[in-house]
């Protein structure tokens, strides 16, 4: 793709490992609250597919330098469980774009950096899994970065209640984070 094919975006939601096998240790305390952030993340993504804003699904690799991600998405949707519960909320749409990544933070080791100057992005929505893992770390990294970042409570899963809770705290005092529900947020920048 182009630079003049990639699609202009002040702000952009970004799907944190949503796409997932969920088959390592602890994923069984992961997979319901995956699924009901899930919901959430796709109510999300269809606003801001509407209002024109991008979309970009950051994955992990799983170890596979040679990781496909359609093929990973036509794998798990073929699959039952939450992995296929997941895929039927959150399939990727025509000019969603992806990214996969090695490490924990999407921006670590990953073209997202250079993908979003190229969009114009200034502001990030993250959402997935996990809140205290992938989805801190990469908000750690777009602070760095300077992007205001907007990670809804609802889009987010961790494999216990407290790990979230703290996480978000964390992201809300130290990454100056706003956390709370998209839905509820942009209704109060409405008013």
């Amino acid at each position: 793709m182009d630079d003049k094919a990639l699609p202009k975006s002040r702000r952009v939601l970004l799907l944190v490992d949503f796409i997932n096998p969920l088959d390592f240790p602890g994923s069984e305390l992961l997979a319901a609250p995956a699924v009901e952030a899930a919901k959430a993340a796709a109510r999300l993504a269809r606003h801001m597919r509407a209002a024109g804003e991008a979309v970009i699904y950051a994955n992990d690799n799983f170890g596979s330098w040679t990781s496909d991600f359609n093929s990973m998405v036509t794998t798990l949707a073929k699959g039952g469980g939450p992995s296929a519960a997941i895929i039927r909320l959150l399939r990727p749409k025509r000019g969603d774009l992806t990214v996969l990544k090695p490490m924990h933070s999407a921006f670590y080791g990953s073209p997202l950096d250079i993908l979003l100057q190229k969009m114009g992005a200034r502001s990030l929505v993250i959402a997935g899994l996990a809140t205290d893992i992938c989805v801190q770390l990469t908000a750690a990294d777009g602070f760095l970065r300077q992007m205001k970042m907007h990670v809804p409570e609802d889009c987010t899963a961790a494999e216990g209640e407290d790990k979230k809770q703290a996480a978000l705290a964390y992201m809300r005092e130290i990454l100056k984070c706003d956390t709370a529900p998209f839905l509820k947020a942009h209704r109060r920048k409405a008013q």
